[in-house]
């Protein structure tokens, strides 16, 4: 057996003894030992392989694996820039605390510098971005190599676990590349211990935190984001919670729109995760009169203002009950006028869409949001509820390859999987669409709402009327593709609807793979928030 098909399917198999059960796949030459062992692992039954023509692509579809099913997941590809193209996950995956594996095949070494083709300095390409990163020694054929390369990927796995991101093991392979005919090799390679499974890796479990050095009966707000760490007690306590992190059924639905009023000014904030898209929120957290303290499970919290006083675990409180009832009977108010709003007057398509969607997904669901205006529309307009698991890419927020970690998502979830995207965020990442003939095909819907350009900037300060004359152009990034047609060149069905609420019924139908185009317009975007902001205020001043 040639020393780069042994090496191969050592590596495999130990990412197999590791815990992996899913891994992505490029074509390329110089990976085509990994690319042969995966297949013969997948022809085998020890793992399920997915194979992508896209790097940036596979780096997400892995990404939305390890997201949903807390595995680390490898993505293998060829050398040169194919590596390069996995940066954009790898970076998300780092932020996010994603047990991605960046699985890259290289030249050998004496071939750096020599102007050999797809030949680029690999080891340390994605920076500080990876918890742990390897090179391989090129294997020769000798007696005790295998116990290195097993080494080298426990290593790996156990650093994108225990140290929640990334890991980066770049192998260079030595020609020939692929299979020959002698099976011998100067030891057995069926791995060590018998080939039982590697149980030294599991989830970092920190020392207990301190509690927090709370006063127990001030008045406290909880405000969650990603990463939030489970098991919090927040009862009594009023709680501002992102859809993606993990508590969103516990927190008021009204309340990003109750955060900055006076009335409901607290004395103290408790942080959990990474909470990033409401600006009132960042402003409340940056006020140097109110308290703010984060929850410390181990992992860096988050302080942009630096004003975060203390850092450890939310202790039970003494929560006052008039304190808690302002809250609720605001959120009650508001919400109804919110109601209210979005079904008589003329709102943004978003909010009433994301309304929607929330409502007629069934139990059991996998929720996946677009980084940019549909996890904020799901956040001001939703009804949170349980039953949901729901995901965004908000550790760099970027909307880049969110079609492929929606899928990855689906494939790994247990259940049908539904994603709302804007139409750029689609066309990001279009080619996360194609599925070749055999590949594991997920029970995916993707909603998306098609404004034929980037609605968000209509919501930030150039989206002002003083830069009308630059908005459109540099901003708006108008499109004229037809969605449908896109729909049809990548097989997948399509349906258009021209009202949100139309949205169940479209829905109840069979799935599979299924795109739904909700039509609407940019133009008014930004004065119908305003419209929407004020007659909120309006409902919370006559209480």
């Amino acid at each position: 057996m040639n020393p780069s098909t042994a090496q191969a399917r050592v590596i495999v198999d130990e990412l197999v003894r590791c815990g992996v059960v899913d891994a992505v796949l490029c074509p390329g030459s110089r990976n085509a030992p990994l690319a042969m062992a995966l297949h013969r692992a997948d022809t085998d039954g020890l793992l399920r392989l997915h194979v992508r023509i896209d790097e940036r692509t596979a780096g997400f579809l892995a990404l939305g694996l390890a997201l949903r099913s807390g595995r680390p997941v490898p993505v293998c590809t060829t050398s040169g820039t194919a590596v390069a193209n996995l940066h954009p996950a790898m970076l998300e995956a780092s932020y996010a605390g994603v047990p991605l594996v960046a699985l890259t095949a290289d030249r050998p070494p004496e071939l750096l510098g020599t102007g050999a083709s797809q030949t680029v300095v690999q080891d340390g390409m994605f920076g500080d971005a990876v918890r742990h990163r390897a090179v391989l020694a090129v294997a020769r054929g000798q007696v005790g190599e295998q116990g290195r390369w097993r080494s080298a990927v426990d290593r790996a796995v156990a650093a994108a676990l225990t140290s929640r991101g990334p890991a980066h093991l770049n192998v260079p392979f030595a020609e020939p590349l692929v299979p020959d005919d002698d099976p011998s090799w100067p030891e057995p390679l069926d791995g060590r211990a018998g080939g039982r499974p590697w149980t030294a890796v599991g989830t970092r479990r920190p020392a207990p935190a301190e509690p927090l050095p709370l006063d127990p009966t001030a008045p406290t707000l909880v405000v969650a984001g990603p990463g939030a760490p489970s098991g919090l007690t927040l009862d009594g306590l009023p709680v501002v919670a992102e859809p993606s992190s993990g508590y969103w059924d516990a927190g008021l639905r009204a309340g990003p729109w109750l955060v900055g009023n006076p009335a409901l000014r607290p004395a103290q904030v408790v942080v959990a995760g990474r909470p990033t898209l409401h600006r009132p929120v960042q402003r409340l957290l940056a006020d140097p009169d109110v308290a703010v303290y984060a929850i410390d499970d181990g992992t860096p919290w988050t302080d942009v203002a630096a004003t975060v006083r203390g850092t450890g675990w939310l202790p039970t409180l003494r929560a006052d009950p008039a304190w808690l009832h302002r809250w609720r009977t605001a959120d009650r108010v508001v919400s109804a006028a919110l109601d209210t709003a979005l079904d008589d007057h003329d709102p943004p398509t978003g909010l009433r869409l994301a309304r929607a969607l929330a409502a007629a997904v069934p139990d059991g669901s996998a929720l996946v949001l677009g980084s940019s205006n549909p996890v904020r529309d799901m956040a001001l307009a939703a009804a949170p509820r349980a039953g949901l698991t729901v995901v965004s890419n908000r550790g760099v927020a970027g909307i880049d390859g969110t079609v492929s970690t929606a899928t990855g998502v689906a494939l790994a979830h247990d259940g049908p999987a539904f994603a709302l995207l804007g139409d750029l965020t689609l066309l990001h990442d279009t080619t996360g669409l194609v599925l070749g003939p055999g590949e594991p095909a997920p029970d995916l819907t993707f909603v998306v709402l098609n404004d034929r350009g980037g609605g968000i900037f209509s919501l930030l300060e150039q989206g002002a009327p003083t830069y009308a004359t630059s908005f459109e152009r540099v901003f708006g990034t108008p499109h004229t593709v037809d969605v449908a047609a896109l729909c049809a060149a990548m097989g997948i069905a399509h349906t258009a609807v021209d009202d949100p609420a139309k949205l169940p019924e479209v829905l109840s139908e069979p799935a599979g793979r299924m795109l739904v185009e909700v039509r609407a317009e940019r133009r008014g975007l930004r004065d119908g928030h305003a419209r929407l902001r004020a007659h909120l205020d309006a409902a919370l001043a006559a209480l």
